[in-house]
Formats: structure tokens, sequence, C-alpha cells
């Protein structure tokens, strides 16, 4: 939009400097045209006219005798070709300078509808660029509206989870103050069941102000539902708040799909939803399945908080539990995009270490996954560097340096690697 606004400043500049110039010209060129000398010279010409007409007409009325009558009959014709002679020549300067007049006057009123045109197009100008502020203005409005609008249901929806999570919490606080009236020491492991909690919580926060709303996160996942259309059981490793479940369900009603996730407040969302979820760590609670149980996997935002040998192992754990003529989809950020390392990888602290696509297509690859494809989402159109319009070599050369800059730094932000067991 910014963009958008430039381009209409810009273009309403540069009629306003058309119109400046034209109205310049146009004052310049009345004045250039002589009234008043003009006026003066037809006066002068009117004046002589009379004189003519008075002096030397053929038909002046005189008191003459009657052979006074005969002489100037005779000279009649010699004074009419005078007097036709004097006024033609007065009536052609009368003309001249007419069509002079006209010609200006025809000139300047082709400049005042040039005028008025750009005036007209300088008016639409300015129309088009305050009917953008104004919808830029609106629209960020109702943007930081929708925004504080989603927000606060997130907050309502985490208050709600957080409630119940604060009177399990205030049972096992109780526990631990019975053993401490009794001169007892809690256990680690019954600490850690109070703090794990709140830190899930606090994790589940951040999840939600940054990686986008659930809304977003499913509009960018549903073209992974092609790669699960049979019927079975579909298992979600790191099913976080359970968009990809919710997808699979409005597709196909009492779909059979679960979850794993090692987040309790995660967990708790997915089952307010009504999906069968499991808290655990996930090649403990995959190892659980039965081989060949599993009509497809997916997993989404995951691979990256995983060691290599532990992503290694949940591949192989992952193509063992799924039947033939299945499709495991794993989706990750993507490295080779400066940007999303950038203003997506390092954002979160609990990441331990991008995955390359064709190293996540190799590992898919060498475990016995066929037609491994890579497949790139979230792309950055608006956040890449503008190619110049012209036309010449240099400038060509230009832009072709400018694609290869725009594909290193403003790649798709996410790939997902996808795999089918024969």
């Amino acid at each position: 939009m910014k963009r958008t606004l430039e381009k209409l400043a810009f273009k309403r500049k540069q009629k306003e400097k058309e119109f400046s110039q034209k109205l310049s010209q146009v004052k310049e060129n009345t004045q250039k045209i002589p009234f008043s000398s003009k006026i003066t010279r037809l006066r002068s010409l009117l004046s002589r006219l009379e004189e003519t007409v008075e002096s030397t007409s053929p038909y002046k009325q005189k008191k003459s005798s009657l052979f006074s009558f005969f002489s100037r009959s005779s000279s009649k014709d010699s004074s009419q070709q005078a007097f036709n002679q004097q006024v033609c020549g007065l009536l052609k300067e009368f003309t001249s300078i007419f069509e002079q007049n006209l010609t200006q006057i025809q000139e300047l009123l082709t400049s005042l509808a040039e005028l008025v045109q750009l005036d007209a197009s300088l008016a639409d100008t300015r129309d088009r660029e305050w009917d953008g502020l104004g919808s830029n203005h609106v629209g960020m409005i109702f943007k930081s509206l929708e925004w504080r609008v989603d927000r606060m249901a997130h907050e309502c929806e985490d208050a709600q989870i957080l409630t119940k999570k604060f009177l399990l919490l205030k049972e096992k606080l109780n526990r631990l103050l019975s053993l401490l009236e009794e001169g007892k020491m809690p256990s680690s492991s019954q600490i850690k069941e109070i703090l794990q909690p709140l830190e899930d919580w606090r994790y589940a926060g951040f999840e939600n102000r940054f990686r986008g709303t659930e809304e977003e996160v499913k509009k960018q996942q549903q073209k992974y539902l092609s790669y699960f259309q049979t019927e079975g059981k579909v298992l979600d490793l790191g099913c976080g708040r359970g968009e990809f479940m919710d997808l699979l369900r409005e597709k196909r009603k009492n779909a059979d799909v679960e979850g794993i996730d090692l987040n309790d407040h995660m967990v708790d969302m997915c089952k307010e939803r009504g999906f069968f979820c499991q808290k655990g760590d996930i090649l403990e609670r995959l190892a659980g399945y039965p081989d060949k149980s599993l009509k497809g996997i997916f997993s989404s935002q995951v691979i990256e908080h995983l060691p290599p040998s532990y992503l290694k192992r949940m591949i192989e754990l992952a193509y063992s539990k799924l039947c033939p003529s299945s499709y495991m989809v794993l989706e990750t950020i993507n490295p080779t995009s400066l940007f999303a390392l950038v203003q997506v990888y390092f954002l979160d602290l609990s990441h331990k270490q991008p995955v390359h696509p064709q190293t996540l297509k190799f590992l898919l690859q060498n475990t016995g996954f066929k037609e491994v494809n890579i497949e790139y989402s979230a792309p950055l159109e608006e956040e890449k560097l503008q190619n110049c319009p012209t036309t010449d070599e240099l400038t060509k050369v230009f832009n072709q340096n400018m694609d290869k800059l725009n594909e290193l730094l403003y790649a798709p932000i996410n790939y997902a690697a996808v795999g089918l067991k024969k």
C-alpha cells in the first residue's frame, strides 16, 4: 500500500507541474496579444473609411445647376471606381486585422481547453490519492480492530484454559504444603509438575503472538489436505493448537485424526475441541502405534526443534508405522530464505537448528520414501526488490542480478518435504 500511495503522490505532483506550466504559457500568450494597439488601429481605419465616404462618394448630394448634373454624370464611372478602390483597401486592412485576432483567439481557446483538461486530470489524480490515503487509513483502522478482536478472543480462550490449570495447580500446591507441614521434602518431579504447565502456557502465548492466527495457519496448511484423502488414521506430530486436525475434520466428517504434543497447554486446547491428543515425547508416543497402522503422518513447524539424531529416528519410526500408499508431510522454516532465517527462525529460542530442503529430502529418500517432493509456501512478493522497467542490455543484466538477489533474500518462508511409502 505504501508503494501505491507513493505512485499516486508522484502522479499528482507531475499533474500539478504540467498544469502550472500550461497556466504560465496561457498567461504569457495572452500578454503577447496587442489588444490596445489593434483597437487603436481599427478606430483609425474606421475614421479613414468615414472620411472617404464623406469626401469621395459619387452620390453625395450638392446644390448645382442643371449643367453641372450632366458634367457629374460623365465622370460618374471614374469617381465610382476610385471610391470602390479606396473602400476595398480599407476593408482589406479590416479583414487582415480580424483574421490575426481570430487566429490568436483560436490559439488562446485551444490553450484554455487544454488547461481545463489538465485541471480535470489533476482533480481526478488528487481524488485518487485522497481515496488511497482514506482507504489506507480506514484499512489500518479495521486491521487494527480485527487484530485486537482476534487477540482478545485468543486471550479469552487462554484465560479459560489457564483458569482450569490454576485449579489443578492449587490442588498440587495443597499437596506440597501438606508434605511441608509434615516435615517432608517434595521430590523434584512434584515440583516440576507445578512449574512445567506454567512454562507450557508461556510458550503457547509466544506461538499465538508470532506464528499467526489459527485461520491464517489453516489457510497455509490447506494445500496439504490432498495427501490425506483416503480413510484411515492420520497422526499429527507436534499438533500445537490443532489447526491441521481441524482442517481434516472439516473436510471429512468424523475423520480419524490424532495428535501428539509435548506442551500441556496445547494438548488441553485440542482436547477442549474434541480431539484425541496425547501429551508426551514424539518418539515414545509414535512407537506405541502398531506397524503399518497409520494412513498418513503430518508435522508442521516441529523438526526445527529437534536434534539431527532425533529427526533421523523419527523419520525411520514414522516409515514403519505407515501403511503402503500413505504420505508423510514434514513442514518447516526455509533456511534458503535469508528473510525467513532472520525474521522467523531466530525469533524462537527453542529452535535447535534449521534443516535444509535437500537434507530433509535425502533423509526421506534414504529411509525408503518414494517420489519425495519439496513444496514451498508463504511467498514474499511485497518484500522483493523491484526490477527496472527499461529494456536496454545494461538494465537486463541488472534485473537478472536482482532476481538472483531476491531468490536468496526473499525465497518463500516455509517448505514441506512430501514422501510416499509405496
